[in-house]
C-alpha cells in the first residue's frame, strides 16, 4: 500500500501527519509588556472551542510581548473566534460565566 507523502512512519509503528496545516502559524502578536491578559484570555477562548494553541514569549524577557500561535488548519476559525469575542464585549463573557456558575 502507497503511504501519503504527508505521512512519517513514527518510531512505534504508527504514522506521524506532517502535513502543513500543523504547522504552527501566529494568530496574535503584541510587543508590549501587558499583553500576557491578552494572550491568556485569546488562549482561553480558543481552549474553549477544543483549539489547540500556544503562548510564546521570550524567554525571561517578557518586556519582549507575546505571541498565540495556532495550527494552520485552525487559523480562520481561530480568527472568526476572537473577533465574535471581542464584538460581543466583556459584558457576553460575565454573561457566560454566570450561566456556567447557575447550570444553565
Amino acid at each position: 500500500m502507497a503511504q501519503d507523502p504527508e505521512e512519517e512512519q513514527a518510531s512505534d509503528g504508527g504514522f506521524l501527519d506532517t502535513s502543513h496545516e500543523l504547522d504552527m502559524v501566529t494568530l496574535y502578536r503584541s510587543p508590549t509588556a501587558g499583553s500576557e491578559i491578552e494572550a491568556q484570555v485569546i488562549r482561553g477562548i480558543l481552549d474553549s472551542h477544543s483549539i489547540p494553541s500556544l503562548i510564546l514569549r521570550a524567554a525571561g524577557n517578557p518586556q519582549l510581548g507575546f505571541e498565540v500561535r495556532v495550527h494552520r488548519q485552525s487559523f480562520r476559525e481561530a480568527e472568526r473566534l476572537i473577533e465574535e469575542a471581542k464584538a460581543a464585549g466583556p459584558g457576553a463573557a460575565w454573561e457566560a460565566q454566570q450561566a456556567s456558575e447557575n447550570g444553565r
